[in-house]
């Protein structure tokens, strides 16, 4: 009788128990975020008087972010050449560590380059990447990753989505697309690791105006010239009568101790109406990575990059790139452009890193443009949290 009562006394001990675990609630915790970047420049061109020389701030953010349980927020608000305009904004889900679903505006996952324009180690991100790599998009993505593979895929629609979504006819115009990135990689062994990749697009045609009439049936890629003080277009080309586009990248890291390697090349062809020659652009880049102050390079698994090098570290940074809108068979003529450029990085601390660069970019075979040659001498003082 007491052996009973004994078990029915750590019974409801337990039961009494069960329901305040059960009433516990995830914390919900807001942090604010931001950045500001301060560049200046100098330029050697012959055609020096469109680039004057020049300081600016071309970008200052500030949002914030949010988590409770296994949801997670982000809000930005960017000030950027005298315009404000909203950028990250999403919400995202984890099923758990290593599965997520995202939702709003923001930039999905594509090769090596998807993350923001502020973190390229080579200042400014590579021409042969910009043309083909997506900006901000609206959409979803689902991601998952282990200590082999990295997998994510995603629907947006195109950029111009945000600034039509209160005009119903136009927005039900919109032109969509879908994005997928697979990397395979071992898993970091001491001071060497690497990962192979390829990442695959289809899209829509979408927004182009003509004779101030909205209509959907074209592509326009352009890149600009590796700089932001000033903001002049190297290449660039619009696509007309086209019916879809297809785009692949493959990838490669690499890296030893305080040395690495990323290379990427970009494949891209759009299909046109009216029997017209379908349209191909191709590019690639090749980045050497090397911290003459550091311990060494690491990897972040979740994201498939190379990690920010660790506070204190000072990074050397060579990249060549070379991007080809030119198609002469379909008579289209975007342009050609080469670049090279070399990069010191220094990283103070997780918030602040100072960047200096030279770059000497030439581009040629535009209809709409001559040949222009340019060198140029940036530094940029980056706060980032």
């Amino acid at each position: 009788m007491k052996r009973s009562a004994s078990l029915l006394s750590l019974l409801l001990l337990v039961l009494s128990a069960l329901p305040v675990y059960a009433q516990e609630e995830p914390k919900l915790s807001i942090a604010p975020t931001g950045r500001i970047l301060m560049d200046g420049a100098l330029y050697a061109s012959p055609q020096k008087e469109l680039f004057p020389d020049g300081v600016a701030i071309p970008e200052a953010r500030l949002g914030a972010k949010m988590a409770y349980g296994n949801w997670s927020a982000s809000l930005d608000v960017s000030y950027s050449y005298a315009k404000i305009g909203l950028r990250n904004m999403w919400i995202q889900y984890d099923f758990n560590k290593y599965n997520s679903i995202r939702f709003g505006n923001f930039i999905h996952q594509f090769g090596l380059q998807s993350h923001s324009h502020s973190l390229k180690v080579t200042f400014e991100q590579p021409t042969a990447a910009t043309p083909f790599t997506p900006i901000l998009q609206l959409g979803a993505m689902f991601t998952h990753y282990s200590p082999r593979f990295f997998a994510a895929a995603s629907v947006h629609v195109e950029s111009s989505a945000l600034q039509q979504v209160v005009n119903a006819p136009l927005f039900n115009q919109q032109g969509y697309g879908v994005l997928t990135r697979l990397v395979w990689r071992t898993p970091q062994k001491g001071q060497f690791f690497w990962h192979a990749g390829i990442s695959g697009g289809f899209a829509t045609p979408q927004r182009r105006v003509e004779n101030n009439v909205d209509i959907h049936d074209g592509f326009t890629m352009t890149a600009n010239f590796p700089t932001k003080v000033v903001q002049l277009q190297e290449i660039g080309i619009t696509v007309d009568k086209s019916m879809n586009l297809f785009k692949f990248t493959p990838e490669l890291v690499a890296a030893y101790g305080r040395v690495a390697f990323e290379g990427q090349y970009f494949f891209q062809q759009i299909n046109r109406r009216e029997h017209l020659r379908h349209y191909i652009s191709q590019s690639g880049y090749a980045t050497l990575r090397t911290l003459l102050i550091g311990k060494g390079y690491s990897y972040v698994s979740s994201t498939a990059q190379i990690a920010r090098p660790a506070s204190k570290s000072l990074e050397c940074v060579l990249n060549y790139n070379y991007c080809n809108l030119s198609d002469v068979k379909a008579n289209l003529l975007g342009g050609r452009a080469n670049t090279f450029s070399v990069t010191f990085n220094y990283y103070f601390n997780p918030y602040i890193t100072a960047r200096l660069n030279y770059f000497h970019a030439h581009s040629w075979e535009r209809a709409d443009a001559s040949p222009i040659t340019l060198n140029g001498f940036q530094a940029r003082l980056m706060v980032l949290f």
